[in-house]
């Protein structure tokens, strides 16, 4: 077969036959017993996949890799320039840490069924206690450990959890976050009053502990008895994962056991490259789906080691961070955000800090989060002399709809693109009624059903919500709330949220197109573009540009040139004439800009401050930055 071709093979045979596809992918994991049913479409729209099959993730990801002779082989590598400490655990030191946690929650009155929320920093205990809870088949939710005491109060309210586990403190570059007591106050708020909390007491800085409550980690665990994997139905929740909804009201993921293994599993070794016994570093946060799929789990079932990092891209201590941490435990692949990224391009622009370190063993860098603009991932590609991946995928679909299948066959690398559908994905690009938009046009993004293996079964405790959220719009299909196109090589390009996607004088315009154009510039290094009422128009853009760290140039200058490129690369009729630079960009603590939170800002329409926000005092910056601008 000629170049792409093998893939292409692939590809089809998952979309005209996901049975039998899905069915040899299974085989990577081991089952307690077989399933009765494939794929089982009685209650469609809402479809299952292994129906009848038993197995556990727990010893999926651990056990049978002792078992098998890996068990002195690293499984997790925790690494904390933030504390100074570093350690590692063998697949024989996390079946022992992971049996006894187990112990310690079925001890404090957990069965199969009951939820545990984890609200815990980057630490090796995190991913324990989410092992744990797969080990015996409670249904843990974790909550980012950035998150305020009321956001964490709605999370324990929805998933009615019997324990909470959780850490005396979290460490960041600004200093000690005090995790208990933001745990307490959420406690408070929360209408669900929980008996017990399991608490970890860091040494940076130990909590007293809440009589009758809680519970020390260390004394709890001190005093288990190991218990063994217990096997679950494939279809069994395995885990409640929060994503933001548009009422206020968080929407609750909820992942499967069968589905979710055999999907990571594929994964590992087709996507990122990773064979059983390598090294791959994920630089996101465990209480993100990034973290879930790839820190955690992906790499464990693949029988591979996980880097755990406690730190940031940037100053800690410096933009060498994540190079540092591929040199020193020989990683083979690399992903993070390119919110990540762009923090270290501004730091480090002539990638002194890439060429101080030997990279030998990295043989890809991965990108996915948002949307990677292309000059970042040409500066990377030029520093790292390494092929830069971008992809594409969602909290709701656990790993990527689109993307590059790059340890299966090597394929063009289109920059820009978010790559082409993996297996089981067939994305199609809509207009407003339903029909197929012509190729290379923008629509709205699509997965017609039935979702793969390993993506959401529904939203927890709200099936009706899931319906209306995702499969009203266009019945048959997956609305992903996305725009984009798909162009004729069969490549997806996703360029903004829906919600971003303007209408300038009846012209459908990408915003992300437009800040794909701006950041292109040498001197920019972020660019966040949002629609504004225009009573002539309907809406205009307006474009907030962050330089470079050694930019000292003309601003007015600078401006000027970058409304001139949007004239010349999109055209007039996008209508860009409000342009202005900022010192930074209002984010999550995820790395997503929030634009619709300066779109109302700018529209002079009501917001409610984010409650992942990293810095809520840039909302005021930017407000006094858009006043200037429209004034």
């Amino acid at each position: 077969m000629t170049h792409g071709e093998e893939y292409s093979a692939l590809y089809r045979r998952s979309i005209t036959d996901p049975e039998g596809f899905w069915a040899e992918q299974a085989a990577r994991v081991d089952w307690d017993q077989a399933w009765q049913r494939v794929l089982d479409d009685s209650d469609a729209p809402f479809y299952r996949w292994f129906t009848g099959g038993r197995l556990n993730t727990c010893y999926n990801a651990i056990d049978r890799h002792v078992e098998s002779g890996r068990g002195e082989q690293d499984a997790i590598i925790w690494d904390s320039p933030v504390t100074g400490q570093s350690c590692r655990y063998s697949y024989r030191g996390l079946q022992d840490q992971v049996a006894r946690l187990a112990g310690v929650i079925r001890d404090l009155g957990v069965e199969k069924g009951d939820r545990v929320v984890i609200y815990m920093p980057m630490v090796p205990e995190t991913a324990m206690a989410m092992l744990a809870c797969a080990r015996i088949g409670a249904i843990h939710s974790v909550v980012f450990g950035g998150f305020a005491a009321p956001e964490l109060a709605k999370r324990i309210d929805d998933a009615d959890p019997k324990l909470l586990i959780s850490a005396s403190c979290g460490v960041e570059p600004s200093g000690v976050v005090d995790y208990k007591q933001l745990l307490d106050s959420a406690l408070e708020a929360a209408g669900e009053k929980i008996a017990k909390c399991l608490i970890l007491q860091r040494e940076t800085k130990p909590c007293a502990l809440t009589p009758g409550r809680d519970v020390d980690w260390h004394e709890a665990m001190a005093a288990a008895d190991p218990v063994p994997p217990v096997p679950v139905e494939a279809d069994h929740p395995l885990y409640i994962l929060y994503t933001s909804g548009t009422t206020g009201k968080p929407k609750g993921i909820v992942r499967d056991h069968g589905g979710h293994a055999v999907a990571l599993a594929w994964t590992l070794p087709n996507v990122y490259g990773v064979q059983p016994g390598e090294v791959m570093f994920t630089a996101s946060d465990v209480g993100w789906v990034v973290g879930h799929s790839y820190i955690v789990y992906g790499p464990l079932l693949n029988g591979s080691t996980t880097v755990i990092f406690e730190g940031k891209p940037v100053g800690t201590p410096d933009a060498s961070a994540f190079w540092r941490i591929v040199e020193t435990y020989q990683a083979r692949a690399l992903f993070t955000a390119p919110t990540a990224l762009r923090a270290i391009k501004k730091d480090d622009p002539d990638g002194q800090a890439i060429a101080a370190r030997d990279l030998g063993s990295l043989r890809a860098f991965f990108l996915a989060g948002e949307r990677s603009d292309p000059d970042s991932v040409r500066w990377a590609e030029r520093h790292l002399q390494k092929p830069v991946l971008d992809h594409w995928w969602q909290t709701e679909t656990g790993w990527a709809i689109a993307g590059y299948p790059f340890g299966y066959e090597s394929i063009p690398v289109e920059i820009g693109a978010a790559g082409r559908p993996m297996p089981g994905y067939d994305v199609r690009a809509l207009d407003e009624a339903g029909e197929d938009m012509p190729v290379g046009e923008l629509g709205n993004i699509v997965i017609r059903l039935p979702l793969p293996p390993g993506t959401l079964q529904t939203l927890w405790g709200n099936r009706e919500r899931h319906r209306e959220s995702y499969l009203a719009r266009y019945p048959g299909f997956y609305l992903t709330g996305d725009s984009g196109l798909v162009d004729e090589a069969g490549y997806v390009h996703i360029m903004s949220r829906i919600d971003d996607v303007i209408n300038v004088a009846g012209h459908r315009l990408s915003t992300g197109q437009m800040e794909e154009v701006l950041i292109d510039h040498p001197d920019v290094v972020e660019a966040a573009v949002f629609g504004v009422a225009d009573a002539t128009k309907g809406q205009v853009p307006v474009g907030l540009v962050v330089p470079g760290a050694g930019f000292d140039g003309d601003e007015a200058a600078l401006t000027a040139a970058l409304v001139q490129r949007i004239r010349d690369q999109i055209g007039p009729v996008a209508a860009f004439r409000h342009c202005r630079i900022v010192r930074r960009l209002p984010k999550t603590r995820s790395g997503k800009t929030l634009r619709g939170t300066m779109r109302s800002i700018a529209n002079g329409e009501d917001y409610t401050v984010p409650a992942t926000i990293d810095d809520p005092t840039i909302l005021d910056e930017i407000a006094a930055d858009i006043g200037r601008l429209r004034s």
